[in-house]
């Protein structure tokens, strides 16, 4: 189990290991709820600290952010956080299942984070749905995170949370609730934007159906999916977190509630995925009963030129003994038969519904 740093870190961290540069984002020290200036990380970690053995139950904490760290960074950070190597391997590789869990006096929080990518017009290699991760390591005095993916900035959230001094000294645990609900708001947006989207679709599908607006459901199926392996899995961690000891007793009404719109987003989810396999079915049958209809056409109307072309197969074999060649009215009755024949046909088609 990792233990806690103390405020002078070891020499030889200080030696070999360099601050993460390149991907990091922001870094802060809250006391009191106000961001402290601090020349490094290392220092803010130090003032937390000391501010916190000299104030009993303070909740000074350091907040790191970091986008898409390379692995010497992130593991500069388990040295001076005392981070669990297993987690760090995570938050360095990404694509990660979401889940929570304990190591020691931290917790590491892994979220997928989904945003609707709009298009004037979808190609069969556009995406709707665009993922990525926000990895959260949470200890008594520290939050790191790790974001991986362009969109679902946390800059919004930290900028709120700073005019908020009152939230910002709930601690660690009120940095956690507040990226937690940043993300599942955004899955709230995406939700609803799809459905938008599924309902433009219902509403076209009975109108006119052709093999675009059949890829353009299958589309929607596929990235419902990629919505569903997304969201469904963090409802169970999200669920139990409210239970955990590094949750003070205060917080958890409000991951709670958290909890309660992933519910709600889930179900939404779920019901838009069962809506979306329902129309490609009847986008699918109603292409086949069109198709089927075309056919009825082309079948009625060579049905009823397959009289006349007969007829005049017939007459035009050239035999000498062949009946009404040599009468004057014959060349106006087979017209007229013709006539006749293909006007019953065309009636009886008609009524039948073919044409």
């Amino acid at each position: 189990m990792p233990s806690r740093v103390p405020h002078v870190l070891p020499k030889p961290v200080q030696e070999v290991c360099v601050p993460p540069v390149d991907s990091l984002v922001e870094f802060g020290a809250y006391i009191q709820g106000k961001k402290v200036k601090a020349p490094g990380i290392v220092e803010a970690l130090g003032l937390v600290r000391a501010h916190n053995e000299s104030n009993d139950g303070a909740r000074a904490f350091v907040w790191v952010g970091l986008h898409e760290p390379a692995a010497p960074e992130v593991e500069w950070l388990s040295e001076v956080f005392g981070l669990h190597p297993l987690a760090v391997e995570d938050a360095v590789k990404a694509h990660q299942r979401p889940k929570v869990e304990r190591y020691g006096e931290s917790l590491f929080m892994v979220l997928k984070t989904i945003a609707y990518l709009d298009h004037d017009e979808l190609t069969a290699t556009s995406e709707i749905i665009a993922t990525g991760e926000i990895m959260v390591f949470l200890g008594p005095d520290f939050v790191v995170t790790v974001r991986h993916g362009k969109h679902c900035s946390l800059a919004g959230v930290r900028e709120r949370l700073e005019d908020k001094p009152k939230l910002m000294n709930r601690g660690p645990a009120g940095v956690l609730h507040a990226i937690s609900d940043h993300v599942v708001d955004q899955y709230l947006q995406v939700a609803d934007l799809m459905q938008l989207e599924l309902e433009e679709v219902e509403a076209t599908v009975f109108a006119d159906v052709s093999s675009r607006d059949i890829n353009r459901i299958y589309q929607l199926k596929r990235e419902m999916l990629e919505m569903k392996r997304a969201i469904t899995p963090l409802q169970s961690p999200m669920a139990a977190l409210p239970q955990r000891r590094v949750i003070p007793s205060e917080m958890r009404d409000y991951f709670r509630d958290v909890g309660d719109h992933l519910s709600r987003v889930c179900e939404q989810v779920e019901s838009s995925n069962e809506l979306c396999s329902s129309i490609l079915q009847a986008a699918l049958a109603r292409s086949n009963a069109l198709a089927n209809e075309d056919m009825r056409k082309i079948s009625s109307w060579v049905a009823i030129l397959a009289v006349p072309t007969m007829i005049a197969g017939i007459y035009g074999m050239n035999f000498d003994f062949m009946p009404e060649t040599k009468a004057v009215w014959g060349y106006p009755a087979v017209l007229a038969v013709m006539v006749t024949v293909c006007v019953l046909l065309h009636r009886g088609f008609r009524r039948n519904g073919w044409l």
